[in-house]
């Protein structure tokens, strides 16, 4: 069977932090090291088949993507787990870098839709709160009505999500429109109804990104597949067919992983507390499909009320500094950010072109996703 492990790997405690040409060469020896590999030798002998692995490192260490065929996800993981660690000690420069987990993620839709696809009497209820219940209450938890059930495990899940929030740790409840308690100013009210929801929505993007990042993966490994762009895509896409479709010719295999090098650039800063502004018009895409996500995700369990809602754009209308690129939707526009006569206007292009180019110097984009041009700028300043 064919999967998909995640393997996250960190610098060693007190190193700073990688700057742009560091990263470059990091992705490099983390890509040839992995190049190197065919197969794998899992616990008792078990072969392990790599297919394909997809590299991308941050400031503070690295994502993997290894694509394998193993005969169980248990032995997936031990075996990518050691062939990774094996990688970072046989290059002296990654020496001392840390695996910090090797593992199949799975998401709460996946999951649905895997077991929705199962069938036979014994099969565990494709409802993820009914299975929830089933395995962790006993009997006694599905006795009662359906309704009742429904509204404890929606409160279950509800408490897992909002569980998430401290990651998005580049914000705070003020961002969603919420006040913490602790940080309130003497006569503010800290409005505890907006202060949950705002809680929720942050939870949520963190939940949200993670299912994004591995559907973005999917996408990228549907084209490479195919050897096609979206327009000749045959097989099912999660998010680039989302995309301005003006462009979807340009949406290839290349296209997809700078795509998603730049989600997880972004979503890393949004966790790791470096967010400053989003850094290209790229980002601006990804956080635009990363909020229909996160609305997806809330409104399937039922929990996207009005102030949740309302967090999510308050939260948008902070990061976002315009909304220019919803132009690219338009087709009232197509082609109007190439018209020459838009020539010293200041009115900024919108072309392919540019999308993983920075807004400015104090922009951060992938050294593996930015445009050639302007990469070629920085190496010289």
């Amino acid at each position: 069977m064919s999967y998909v492990v995640t393997v996250e790997t960190r610098l060693p405690d007190g190193a700073g932090e990688l700057d742009a040409l560091q990263q470059v060469g990091a992705s490099a020896l983390l890509e040839r090291g992995f190049d190197a590999v065919e197969g794998i030798e899992g616990p008792d002998g078990v072969e392990v088949d790599v297919l394909e692995t997809i590299v991308a490192v941050h400031p503070g260490g690295s994502i993997l993507k290894v694509f394998v065929h193993a005969p169980s996800l248990e032995t997936a993981e031990d075996a990518v787990g050691s062939v990774a660690a094996e990688v970072l000690e046989r290059s002296e420069l990654l020496a001392d870098w840390v695996v910090e987990s090797s593992e199949v993620k799975l998401h709460i839709d996946l999951t649905r839709e895997s077991l929705e696809a199962a069938d036979g009497p014994d099969v565990p209820p494709s409802d993820l709160r009914a299975r929830l219940a089933h395995h962790t209450a006993g009997p006694a938890a599905v006795e009662g009505t359906e309704e009742d059930g429904d509204d404890e495990h929606r409160v279950d899940l509800e408490d897992q999500i909002r569980a998430l929030a401290p990651r998005l740790s580049s914000f705070g409840p003020r961002s969603f429109g919420g006040v913490d308690p602790e940080e309130a100013e003497e006569g503010e009210e800290t409005a505890p109804v907006a202060s949950e929801a705002a809680e929720l929505a942050a939870g949520a993007l963190v939940y949200a990104a993670e299912v994004l990042i591995d559907e973005l993966y999917d996408d990228v490994q549907t084209l490479a597949d195919e050897e096609t762009n979206v327009a000749d895509c045959q097989g099912d896409l999660w998010h680039l067919a989302e995309l301005p479709p003006r462009y979807v010719l340009a949406y290839d295999e290349l296209f997809a992983r700078r795509f998603l090098v730049t989600a997880i650039a972004l979503t890393t800063r949004f966790t790791d507390g470096s967010f400053q502004q989003l850094g290209c018009l790229a980002e601006e895409l990804v956080l635009k499909i990363l909020l229909q996500q996160t609305h997806a995700t809330l409104d399937l369990y039922g929990l996207l009320s009005d102030d949740v809602a309302d967090s999510l754009d308050r939260f948008a209308d902070g990061v976002y500094e315009d909304m220019d690129f919803e132009w690219l939707y338009d087709e009232s526009n197509d082609g109007i950010d190439e018209d020459p006569a838009l020539a010293g206007t200041g009115i900024t292009p919108l072309t392919i072109g540019t999308w993983f180019t920075p807004f400015g110097d104090g922009s951060y984009v992938h050294p593996y996703a930015v445009d050639e041009e302007a990469g070629r700028q920085s190496a010289g300043d």
